[in-house]
């Protein structure tokens, strides 16, 4: 197997893996960011070169530099490779300027974008972009076209990544949609007066990783942050029927496919039960979904909420019986979750109190 270090540190890999899949492999801040490419999407990657590294050994039996910065989604790890990312000042800067270009023609409307929250170009921008641009033109603008009864297009925000031609191509009986015209004037569209229709087209919103593809069933309905997504399964004959619902109250805004750290979807879904499925009853509740606290949609959405709500509780009744001044569950909770963990608005129901069998002597102290 060969051995790849990566920003200075080592894993053995399966031969054939790109640079990118072996950094994930290893986890953390060294893994580069990938607006186009997708693992269950076979042919996608290389169009946003944004996961550029530096090869500075390109392998053990020669340890020649490969001089120019290489995209680590198309480029396959060799015995000996030494691999820089964000030790690299040049990959850091020549990301910077990816980002610059990708956002050259893209328009500031987050405040109306229903992918605000989830959008993996403000990610990118917040943590490899930089505060000013230099464009100074007119940013590209397009005719509206309709695509479709439930996808919206809005083609001023694509960033031409391909994803959604490659799950039309991959996923459908029939893609209908493709790039038209080349370079600077390069567009998605449909074939002359078709539209998106079939039973898997749903998931190019999910594949998406900016605004350009959305959801017209949830359109302007809420941010993603005062939602709440809970994991759900049912019985589906055209997919797995593993999925996301987003709640807000007791109503369900949309259904998603569930996505992993990266966020690519786990399971692709139907349209069924992306469209058509937004009644509680039509589904199994597993339970809160696992979102990465980092992200803004976890803001208030805690993992095992009901234990850490329960330890809260815990102490604070065991402070107020013991009049102590420091807790380790109160310190861990807040320094952990922050301090909104302890808002009486994310606390337990009232009747649900400390057990009566159960004294201050029952919880830890830290002397």
């Amino acid at each position: 197997m060969p051995k790849v270090t990566i920003d200075g540190k080592s894993i053995d890999v399966p031969a054939g893996t790109t640079i990118l899949n072996a950094a994930r492999m290893i986890g953390g801040d060294i893994v580069p960011p990938a607006m186009c490419y997708y693992s269950k999407l076979k042919t996608s990657g290389g169009y946003c070169r944004t996961c550029i590294v530096r090869v500075a050994q390109g392998s053990a039996a020669n340890p020649t530099p490969i001089p120019k910065p290489v995209a680590s989604c198309r480029t396959t790890v060799a015995d000996g490779m030494v691999v820089e990312n964000i030790t690299s000042a040049e990959i850091l800067e020549a990301r910077a300027g990816v980002v610059e270009f990708l956002l050259i023609n893209h328009p500031l409307d987050c405040p109306v974008c229903d992918q605000a929250g989830e959008c993996s170009l403000q990610d990118l921008a917040y943590e490899n972009g930089k505060m000013q641009t230099r464009n100074e033109f007119r940013r590209r603008e397009f005719e509206k076209i309709d695509i479709g009864d439930y996808i919206q297009l809005h083609m001023t925000r694509c960033i031409m990544c391909w994803r959604c031609v490659k799950v039309a191509e991959q996923l459908t009986d029939g893609r209908v949609h493709g790039v038209i015209n080349r370079g600077d004037a390069a567009e998605i569209s449909t074939y002359i007066k078709e539209a998106i229709d079939n039973e898997m087209s749903g998931n190019m919103v999910d594949v998406c990783p900016v605004g350009a593809l959305t959801d017209k069933t949830f359109r302007f309905k809420s941010r993603v942050w005062f939602t709440k997504p809970v994991d759900a399964h049912r019985d589906c004959p055209k997919c797995t029927g593993k999925t996301r619902l987003w709640f807000k109250g007791d109503e369900v805004l949309r259904v998603t496919g569930r996505k992993d750290e990266y966020g690519e979807v786990v399971d692709f879904i139907c349209n069924d039960c992306r469209y058509h499925k937004k009644e509680l009853t039509d589904w199994v509740i597993e339970g809160p979904s696992k979102i990465n606290r980092h992200s803004v949609i976890a803001q208030n959405h805690y993992e095992s909420l009901r234990a850490i709500q329960f330890d809260t509780r815990t102490a604070q009744i065991a402070l107020n019986r013991a009049n102590h001044q420091v807790h380790p569950v109160l310190d861990n909770v807040k320094h952990g979750l922050g301090s909104g963990a302890l808002s009486p608005n994310n606390l337990l129901e009232p009747q649900m109190s400390l057990p009566e069998t159960m004294t201050e002597h029952d919880v830890y102290f830290d002397k």
